[in-house]
């Protein structure tokens, strides 16, 4: 971040929204420190925010090395990737969705003659490869992987479509307070 990028942070936003923007963008549990430096904010204001967000479930206090660290709270992750989903598509998209990545799996499997992603883990283990063909399979490894997280990701968008539209509509039936 440049010298007017990082003054115009701090001047706009509290040192308490800089602590939530940089929670934000975690990649890994990180230390209290090293988040209070990216936020330009002193190690106790880091703290006492990182435990209201902890608190409220956007984070998940752990320890690095022996140092109190925080990371995205994978369960909320999971549930905002789930929510976002549902909001981006149609149920008849997520379907379609669903289709073309168990296509994709089903592609694999034959390809590698083998029916799950455990199956295909064991013949690397086995087989007598190639430097060049256990890069080529490990990247068909991620691919593998990829296709199985979209397609759980997919089902639980699914399973709760309705429920998610449902909560997410305004209700009609209450009368307004704001008249």
């Amino acid at each position: 971040m440049g010298e007017s990028d990082q003054r115009t942070w701090t001047e706009t936003l509290s040192g308490r929204e800089r602590v939530r923007r940089v929670a934000e963008t975690l990649e890994g549990a990180t230390p209290v420190g090293e988040i209070a430096d990216r936020a330009d904010v002193s190690r106790a204001t880091a703290d006492d925010e990182l435990e209201q967000l902890a608190d409220d479930d956007w984070v998940s206090e752990t320890t690095v090395e022996g140092t109190k660290a925080y990371d995205l709270n994978p369960v909320r992750l999971l549930f905002d990737e789930v929510t976002d989903r549902i909001d981006e598509h149609s149920r008849e998209e997520l379907e379609s969705q669903l289709a073309e990545l168990t296509e994709e799996r089903e592609q694999l499997a034959a390809e590698f003659d083998a029916d799950s992603l455990s199956e295909f883990r064991d013949q690397l283990a086995e087989a007598e490869l190639s430097a060049a063909e256990i890069r080529e399979r490990r990247n068909v490894i991620e691919t593998w992987k990829a296709i199985e997280t979209e397609q759980r990701l997919v089902r639980h968008a699914l399973q709760l479509y309705d429920d998610v539209v449902e909560l997410s509509s305004p209700r009609t039936d209450v009368p307004s307070t704001f008249a």
